[in-house]
């Protein structure tokens, strides 16, 4: 079992930068795969970013490559998204979630555990 919980968002202005965090529970997080998700007003879920236990592999959707980064620290059970330059279209709920086994997934329906959310809105 595994708990996560995000933290980082707010409101930021177009082309500013926030770091999101997950905080996971429990001493397996490295078995873990990990993705940030995010749903924006009237859209579907999202994948955002993925990667695997090792960081070695890591996954971005095109609206998000070269602008966001994600990387884990497996010895503090945290895993992050560096966000810059922040577009209006970003706005949504973000999510992080875990997929038991250690290989980057990138659909939603191997992700075995979610947090519950937190709101990143862009202002132009």
């Amino acid at each position: 079992q595994v708990q996560l919980v995000e933290s980082g968002g707010g409101l930021v202005q177009a082309g500013g930068s926030l770091r999101l965090s997950c905080a996971a529970s429990g001493r397996t997080f490295s078995t873990y795969a990990m993705g940030w998700f995010r749903q924006a007003p009237r859209k579907e879920r999202e994948l955002v970013s993925a990667i695997s236990w090792s960081s070695i592999t890591r996954y971005y959707s095109d609206s998000v490559k070269g602008r966001f980064t994600i990387s884990r620290d497996n010895a503090k059970n945290t895993m992050y998204l560096q966000m810059n330059s922040l577009k209006p279209e970003d706005t949504a709920v973000y999510y992080c979630a875990a997929s038991h086994g250690r290989l980057l997934v990138t659909t939603q329906e191997a992700y075995d555990y979610w947090g519950q959310g937190t709101q990143v809105t862009v202002s132009t």
